[in-house]
């Protein structure tokens, strides 16, 4: 499902962006980041970012990092960056969207490769049927994009359902796709060279990113599985 489709979907809901949003995210909060704020807006994550003691603010803007901003979408440098114990503002142009867009979900989750199994077991630990996943890397200008994302959703499905994961050949696919290429040409500053492979690492964290409703917005940390 497309992000602009969410309205009235309930049940559990996985926002998918793994180029990069949602891998940044676990990144970050393998770096010690106490909780990941996911904004819609520019002005709106760097206003969040001043009001939180200690923020960092991190994404982009169209594929650049934004004025104001602290780290650009980068997995590599969430997780060098000084992030122990600190909150984090995170804007991005598709996976962020997807998020804010799913207002009637019964559970949110934020998904990539490296926490395929983790979020297929919550989705299973809820009890609440099958997921509905958006796919963020498709835009309304290009609805049919996003088959990294298409690729992601499907691995986390077979998860779900006990099925051969089939990680090397998902993860060869996404690194081949149109959405890696245009990424790692977005130049110094707002790529590191080697933030697709670290997107393409399936299953390298053992928790799911639940993102709950806040007074003060979405806010997702990390969660193992019950099981």
């Amino acid at each position: 499902m497309r992000r602009w489709e969410l309205d009235g979907v309930h049940g559990a809901v996985v926002v998918v962006d793994v180029i990069r949003a949602f891998t940044t995210a676990a990144y970050a909060l393998h770096a010690g980041a106490s909780e990941i704020w996911l904004v819609a807006g520019v002005d709106e994550a760097v206003a969040l970012g001043r009001s939180l003691p200690g923020a960092v603010v991190m994404g982009e803007d169209r594929g650049q990092r934004p004025p104001g901003f602290d780290l650009p979408n980068s997995p590599v440098l969430a997780s060098r960056a000084d992030l122990q114990g600190r909150p984090v503002v995170l804007r991005t142009s598709a996976g962020t969207q997807g998020a804010v867009a799913a207002r009637d979900a019964d559970l949110l989750l934020a998904a990539s490769l490296v926490c395929a199994s983790a979020t297929a077991a919550v989705v299973a630990d809820a009890d609440l049927g099958p997921p509905t996943y958006v796919i963020t890397g498709a835009h309304p200008d290009r609805p049919d994009g996003g088959s990294d994302d298409r690729l992601t959703a499907e691995l986390i499905e077979r998860a779900r359902l006990g099925q051969p994961l089939r990680a090397d050949e998902t993860a060869h696919a996404v690194a081949a796709s149109e959405e890696a290429a245009l990424t790692a040409a977005l130049g110094e500053g707002h790529v590191h060279p080697d933030d697709i492979a670290y997107a393409t690492q399936v299953d390298r964290f053992d928790f799911a990113m639940p993102v709950e409703r806040t007074e003060r917005g979405l806010r997702l940390r990390a969660a193992a599985p019950s099981g």
